[in-house]
């Protein structure tokens, strides 16, 4: 099976504008992850899907390669149907644009995940070490079968201790962080297995060209997660821990975080 990346990369973002241009270590922050992508010893190629010429011009002048989509999109996942549409790979990944510390393992692990027949989609988690992230609704949590694929995708705490976190009682106190919730109490013990999702997908192209094209479902809505559509129609993704960890970057704090982390890995 052949492989391709594709990195979706918008100009346009409410809390971050420019975001894939800002300068991470003397470099364009989409050019990061385009690099880190090119080391995949799977994927054949890397490109950049992208709405800005601006964006298209700086991956061109740093030897990437990009190309132009339409700025109507609604997510990533239509912006890389629309360039995988035109090309003759079997495996889509998606690595998105603002996950700098994106590991080229991570992307082959993905793919390989596709060796499964079964299998519509990979992607990959993480187990949960630090009990915050459990209660953070920025931490999108998953919860699979003993095969290995997913059952549920939830922003809520997953799987949810009874008895441990039976004090818990109010669904508003899912997002205000565990320290907060207990205060001086000791801190309840996470859930084993408890995993937080990390977002790289690879998808048989034919199913990301039906995604795209499909309605979203209540559940997506209600979540903002992309991935329950898959779910909903009945696309099986399979999952593989990772040991990895990736910080994606969502506003200038999260661009602050990344630098200290290359800076403490360097």
């Amino acid at each position: 099976m052949t492989a391709i990346v594709i990195i979706p990369a918008r100009y346009d973002s409410a809390r971050f504008p420019g975001k894939p241009l800002s300068p991470l270590n003397g470099k364009p922050l989409i050019q990061h992850v385009y690099e880190n992508s090119k080391k995949s010893k799977v994927a054949k190629e890397a490109l950049v899907a992208t709405d800005s010429d601006v964006i298209f011009k700086t991956v061109i002048a740093f030897g990437g390669k990009a190309v132009m989509t339409s700025k109507e999109h609604a997510s990533g996942t239509d912006r890389i149907a629309e360039a995988a549409a035109s090309l003759d790979y079997d495996i889509i990944v998606n690595v998105q644009g603002d996950e700098p510390l994106i590991r080229p393992e991570m992307i082959d692990d993905v793919i390989g995940l596709l060796e499964d027949k079964k299998a519509a989609m990979g992607t990959l988690i993480k187990k949960i070490e630090n009990p915050e992230e459990v209660f953070d609704p920025n931490v999108v949590k998953a919860v699979f079968d003993k095969e290995g694929f997913a059952m549920y995708f939830s922003r809520a705490p997953i799987p949810f201790d009874r008895d441990n976190w039976k004090d818990l009682t109010g669904i508003g106190d899912w997002g205000l962080g565990i320290s907060k919730i207990i205060g001086t109490k000791p801190q309840p013990p996470i859930p084993n297995p408890c995993f937080k999702h990390i977002g790289i997908y690879s998808y048989r192209r034919d199913v990301l060209l039906s995604l795209a094209k499909m309605d979203s479902v209540p559940m997506e809505r209600i979540e903002k997660l992309e991935q329950l559509r898959a779910l909903a129609n009945g696309f099986r993704i399979k999952i593989k821990e990772t040991l990895f960890e990736t910080v994606g970057v969502d506003t200038p704090a999260d661009l602050e975080r990344v630098k200290k982390w290359l800076n403490l890995s360097s």
